[in-house]
Protein backbone atom coordinates (compact mmCIF):
# COMPACT_ATOMS: atom_id res chain seq x y z
CA UNK A 1 0.00 0.00 0.00
CA UNK A 2 1.49 3.27 -1.16
CA UNK A 3 1.22 6.37 1.03
CA UNK A 4 0.55 8.67 -1.97
CA UNK A 5 -2.47 6.62 -3.07
CA UNK A 6 -5.79 7.36 -1.37
CA UNK A 7 -7.71 4.49 0.07
CA UNK A 8 -10.95 3.43 -1.53
CA UNK A 9 -13.95 4.71 0.33
CA UNK A 10 -15.66 1.90 2.10
CA UNK A 11 -19.38 1.56 1.93
CA UNK A 12 -21.02 2.70 5.14
CA UNK A 13 -22.87 -0.04 7.00
CA UNK A 14 -25.07 2.44 8.85
CA UNK A 15 -28.71 2.55 7.86
CA UNK A 16 -29.44 5.47 5.56
CA UNK A 17 -32.62 7.52 5.81
CA UNK A 18 -33.90 10.84 4.56
CA UNK A 19 -33.96 13.32 7.49
CA UNK A 20 -36.56 15.54 5.80
CA UNK A 21 -38.92 12.65 5.11
CA UNK A 22 -38.49 11.34 8.65
CA UNK A 23 -39.09 14.84 10.01
CA UNK A 24 -42.28 15.24 8.00
CA UNK A 25 -43.58 11.89 9.22
CA UNK A 26 -42.71 12.79 12.81
CA UNK A 27 -44.57 16.11 12.47
CA UNK A 28 -47.64 14.32 11.14
CA UNK A 29 -47.54 11.88 14.05
CA UNK A 30 -47.04 14.70 16.56
CA UNK A 31 -50.00 16.58 15.09
CA UNK A 32 -52.14 13.45 15.35
CA UNK A 33 -51.08 12.88 18.97
CA UNK A 34 -52.26 16.37 19.85
CA UNK A 35 -55.82 15.90 18.56
CA UNK A 36 -59.03 14.82 20.28
CA UNK A 37 -59.32 11.91 17.84
CA UNK A 38 -56.19 10.32 19.29
CA UNK A 39 -57.59 10.64 22.82
CA UNK A 40 -60.84 8.99 21.72
CA UNK A 41 -59.00 6.16 19.98
CA UNK A 42 -56.72 5.63 22.98
CA UNK A 43 -59.66 5.60 25.39
CA UNK A 44 -61.59 3.09 23.26
CA UNK A 45 -58.53 0.86 22.97
CA UNK A 46 -57.91 0.81 26.74
CA UNK A 47 -61.59 0.19 27.56
CA UNK A 48 -61.80 -2.69 25.06
CA UNK A 49 -58.55 -4.16 26.41
CA UNK A 50 -59.83 -4.03 29.99
CA UNK A 51 -63.26 -5.47 29.11
CA UNK A 52 -61.74 -8.34 27.17
CA UNK A 53 -59.29 -9.21 29.93
CA UNK A 54 -61.93 -9.23 32.68
CA UNK A 55 -64.15 -11.50 30.57
CA UNK A 56 -63.65 -15.23 29.90
CA UNK A 57 -61.85 -14.26 26.70
CA UNK A 58 -58.86 -12.80 28.58
CA UNK A 59 -55.59 -12.98 26.63
CA UNK A 60 -53.30 -10.98 28.97
CA UNK A 61 -51.80 -13.48 31.42
CA UNK A 62 -49.98 -10.77 33.38
CA UNK A 63 -53.00 -8.88 34.75
CA UNK A 64 -52.77 -5.75 32.58
CA UNK A 65 -48.97 -5.66 32.75
CA UNK A 66 -48.78 -6.04 28.99
CA UNK A 67 -51.13 -3.03 28.58
CA UNK A 68 -48.88 -0.96 30.85
CA UNK A 69 -45.89 -1.96 28.73
CA UNK A 70 -47.65 -0.89 25.52
CA UNK A 71 -48.60 2.45 26.99
CA UNK A 72 -45.03 3.03 28.21
CA UNK A 73 -43.66 2.22 24.76
CA UNK A 74 -46.17 4.57 23.17
CA UNK A 75 -45.18 7.40 25.54
CA UNK A 76 -41.44 6.76 25.09
CA UNK A 77 -41.79 7.09 21.30
CA UNK A 78 -44.24 9.97 21.39
CA UNK A 79 -41.97 12.28 23.42
CA UNK A 80 -38.99 12.20 20.97
CA UNK A 81 -41.32 12.61 18.00
CA UNK A 82 -42.92 15.68 19.59
CA UNK A 83 -39.49 17.14 20.40
CA UNK A 84 -38.32 16.55 16.82
CA UNK A 85 -41.41 18.31 15.45
CA UNK A 86 -40.84 21.23 17.83
CA UNK A 87 -37.19 21.52 16.74
CA UNK A 88 -38.18 21.63 13.07
CA UNK A 89 -40.78 24.29 13.83
CA UNK A 90 -38.20 26.31 15.79
CA UNK A 91 -35.82 26.14 12.80
CA UNK A 92 -38.54 27.39 10.47
CA UNK A 93 -39.40 30.21 12.87
CA UNK A 94 -35.74 31.25 13.08
CA UNK A 95 -35.41 31.33 9.29
CA UNK A 96 -38.63 33.34 9.00
CA UNK A 97 -37.39 35.76 11.67
CA UNK A 98 -34.08 36.26 9.84
CA UNK A 99 -35.94 36.97 6.59
CA UNK A 100 -38.24 39.45 8.34
CA UNK A 101 -35.23 41.21 9.89
CA UNK A 102 -33.50 41.46 6.50
CA UNK A 103 -36.70 42.82 4.94
CA UNK A 104 -37.04 45.39 7.73
CA UNK A 105 -33.44 46.53 7.23
CA UNK A 106 -34.01 46.96 3.48
CA UNK A 107 -37.20 48.91 4.10
CA UNK A 108 -35.44 51.14 6.63
CA UNK A 109 -32.64 51.84 4.14
CA UNK A 110 -35.20 52.68 1.44
CA UNK A 111 -37.06 55.02 3.80
CA UNK A 112 -33.84 56.81 4.76
CA UNK A 113 -32.89 57.21 1.08
CA UNK A 114 -36.31 58.60 0.21
CA UNK A 115 -36.16 60.98 3.18
CA UNK A 116 -32.81 62.34 2.00
CA UNK A 117 -34.17 62.75 -1.53
CA UNK A 118 -37.25 64.60 -0.28
CA UNK A 119 -35.08 66.91 1.85
CA UNK A 120 -32.84 67.70 -1.12
CA UNK A 121 -35.90 68.42 -3.28
CA UNK A 122 -37.26 70.77 -0.62
CA UNK A 123 -33.98 72.66 -0.52
CA UNK A 124 -33.86 72.86 -4.32
CA UNK A 125 -37.44 74.10 -4.51
CA UNK A 126 -36.72 76.70 -1.82
CA UNK A 127 -34.05 78.27 -4.05
CA UNK A 128 -36.26 78.44 -7.16
CA UNK A 129 -38.23 81.62 -7.83
CA UNK A 130 -41.95 81.01 -8.08
CA UNK A 131 -44.19 82.24 -10.89
CA UNK A 132 -46.05 84.67 -8.64
CA UNK A 133 -42.77 86.16 -7.41
CA UNK A 134 -41.55 86.73 -10.97
CA UNK A 135 -44.86 88.25 -12.01
CA UNK A 136 -44.82 90.61 -9.04
CA UNK A 137 -41.23 91.69 -9.77
CA UNK A 138 -41.95 92.24 -13.46
CA UNK A 139 -45.08 94.21 -12.60
CA UNK A 140 -43.16 96.47 -10.20
CA UNK A 141 -40.36 97.04 -12.71
CA UNK A 142 -42.87 97.80 -15.46
CA UNK A 143 -44.76 100.26 -13.30
CA UNK A 144 -41.53 101.97 -12.26
CA UNK A 145 -40.35 102.26 -15.87
CA UNK A 146 -43.68 103.66 -16.94
CA UNK A 147 -43.73 106.16 -14.04
CA UNK A 148 -40.18 107.36 -14.72
CA UNK A 149 -40.83 107.61 -18.41
CA UNK A 150 -43.84 109.82 -17.78
CA UNK A 151 -41.84 112.11 -15.48
CA UNK A 152 -39.31 112.68 -18.24
CA UNK A 153 -36.24 111.20 -16.51
CA UNK A 154 -33.31 110.19 -18.72
CA UNK A 155 -33.12 106.61 -19.88
CA UNK A 156 -29.67 106.08 -18.38
CA UNK A 157 -30.90 106.99 -14.91
CA UNK A 158 -33.83 104.62 -15.29
CA UNK A 159 -31.51 101.80 -16.35
CA UNK A 160 -29.12 102.43 -13.47
CA UNK A 161 -31.98 102.58 -10.99
CA UNK A 162 -33.40 99.35 -12.35
CA UNK A 163 -29.98 97.69 -12.06
CA UNK A 164 -29.62 98.87 -8.46
CA UNK A 165 -33.11 97.68 -7.65
CA UNK A 166 -32.44 94.28 -9.22
CA UNK A 167 -29.17 93.97 -7.27
CA UNK A 168 -30.93 94.92 -4.03
CA UNK A 169 -33.70 92.38 -4.65
CA UNK A 170 -31.10 89.73 -5.47
CA UNK A 171 -29.37 90.39 -2.16
CA UNK A 172 -32.71 90.22 -0.34
CA UNK A 173 -33.55 86.88 -1.98
CA UNK A 174 -30.15 85.47 -1.03
CA UNK A 175 -30.60 86.62 2.55
CA UNK A 176 -34.07 85.09 2.66
CA UNK A 177 -32.78 81.76 1.29
CA UNK A 178 -29.95 81.77 3.82
CA UNK A 179 -32.40 82.45 6.63
CA UNK A 180 -34.68 79.66 5.41
CA UNK A 181 -31.78 77.19 5.29
CA UNK A 182 -30.68 78.06 8.81
CA UNK A 183 -34.27 77.68 10.03
CA UNK A 184 -34.54 74.23 8.41
CA UNK A 185 -31.22 73.12 9.91
CA UNK A 186 -32.34 74.32 13.34
CA UNK A 187 -35.64 72.44 12.96
CA UNK A 188 -33.80 69.25 11.96
CA UNK A 189 -31.48 69.50 14.95
CA UNK A 190 -34.43 70.08 17.27
CA UNK A 191 -36.21 67.05 15.79
CA UNK A 192 -33.18 64.83 16.42
CA UNK A 193 -32.93 65.91 20.08
CA UNK A 194 -35.03 64.10 22.70
CA UNK A 195 -38.09 65.97 23.93
CA UNK A 196 -37.15 67.68 27.18
CA UNK A 197 -40.67 68.92 27.87
CA UNK A 198 -41.81 72.43 28.70
CA UNK A 199 -39.42 74.69 30.64
CA UNK A 200 -40.08 75.17 34.31
CA UNK A 201 -41.71 78.46 35.16
CA UNK A 202 -41.58 79.64 38.75
CA UNK A 203 -44.21 81.56 40.59
CA UNK A 204 -42.53 84.96 40.06
CA UNK A 205 -41.38 84.37 36.46
CA UNK A 206 -44.61 85.50 34.90
CA UNK A 207 -44.68 88.81 36.87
Amino acid sequence: MRLDTPLEQRASRRPHYDPDAFGRVSEQIARFLGTARFLVYMTVFIVVWILLNVSPFAFDPYTFTFLTLLLSLQASYAAPLILLAQNRQADRDRISLDEDRATSERLQADVEYLSREVASLRQALGEVATRDFLRAQLREVTEEVVARTRTGEPGADVTAELARRAAREDRERRAERKKRRSAEKTAERDAERPDLGEPFVGEHDGD
